[in-house]
């Protein structure tokens, strides 16, 4: 599996999205996607960001996994101390 972010250009939202796929893109061919998916949704997309609605797209269109919090099996808090190091309550996760 192979990992790819990408980053949303409004510093104030601060968003970055995770993208897996079984293919190796080089950063090229992985840039031209990204370009081709924001052409396509620039003036209209339902998504909180642009980088979530591009990520949808590569995920519908090109077989990207968009890794979301839906996805997350388990979150660990892990701290120096003992008693600050803990399993994250997953709430409805899978299991």
């Amino acid at each position: 599996m192979f990992y790819y972010e990408v980053h949303d250009g409004d510093e104030d939202l601060g968003t970055a999205v995770l993208l897996a796929h079984e293919q190796h893109f080089e950063p090229a061919e992985f840039f031209a996607l990204v370009k081709k998916a924001r052409t396509l949704l620039l003036d209209a997309y339902e998504e909180d960001s642009l980088s979530e609605a591009i990520a949808n797209e590569l995920a519908r269109t090109e077989g990207f996994i968009h890794v979301t919090d839906d996805l997350l099996i388990a979150s660990v808090n892990v701290d120096e101390a003992e008693e600050r190091t803990f399993l994250v309550d997953g709430g409805d996760r899978p299991n």
